[in-house]
């Protein structure tokens, strides 16, 4: 869901004329611990990869998952002072705090999955894992903040999504919006120091 927020970022910034501004204020991006992000990516794409083809993989998967999601808040929250980036760091607290409580993983609801297909509810139904996921029943924690909203049709992507997903992508849409559009003032600028 994350691509989502950053790809309608992006075409909303370049109708609103963003384009030319907005690359200049992204190659003057500096994050702190900038490092961090890519490595995070890398690391959920081998999860994947190896949890389809090791057992032992698939069995901590949820231990994994937590280290990315408890890094990637570090990461935000050192760079809390871009705008949006409080937004991102609530939705990515909210999607953790939901999968720290139910065993690691995300909690789907089967009537929302329906829209993903007969495959995809069969899976949950059984009881095996799909990625990170699996069925949520009576006794899931924080159903609430689960994946609840479907989306399909007329949505490009037919997916399933929580309410931290949503947060996340408006914080995103928001970063890109002020980095491409904004133009009274520099969008990049370094974190405020206190003074002792």
């Amino acid at each position: 869901m994350v691509y989502d927020g950053i790809l309608l970022g992006l075409i909303v910034g370049f109708f609103r004329g963003g384009l030319r501004h907005g690359l200049n204020q992204f190659a003057a991006l500096k994050l702190r611990s900038g490092w961090i992000f890519p490595v995070l990516l890398l690391i959920q794409f081998f999860i994947f990869y190896l949890q389809e083809r090791f057992e032992w993989v698939a069995s901590i998967n949820g231990y994994l998952f937590a280290a990315v999601y408890i890094t990637g808040l570090a990461f935000l929250w050192l760079n809390r002072h871009h705008t949006g980036f409080m937004l991102i760091w609530i939705g990515v607290f909210l999607n953790f705090a939901v999968m720290a409580v139910n065993g690691g993983r995300m909690p789907v609801s089967v009537e929302a999955s329906a829209v993903l297909g007969p495959y995809y509810v069969d899976m949950l139904r059984e009881g095996g894992a799909v990625s990170k996921h699996f069925m949520m029943d009576a006794s899931t924690t924080l159903p609430f903040l689960g994946d609840i909203i479907p989306l399909s049709s007329p949505y490009p992507r037919t997916q399933v999504i929580s309410i931290g997903d949503v947060v996340m992508n408006i914080g995103i849409f928001l970063f890109i919006q002020y980095m491409m559009v904004n133009r009274d003032k520099k969008a990049v600028q370094p974190a405020k120091t206190h003074q002792a």
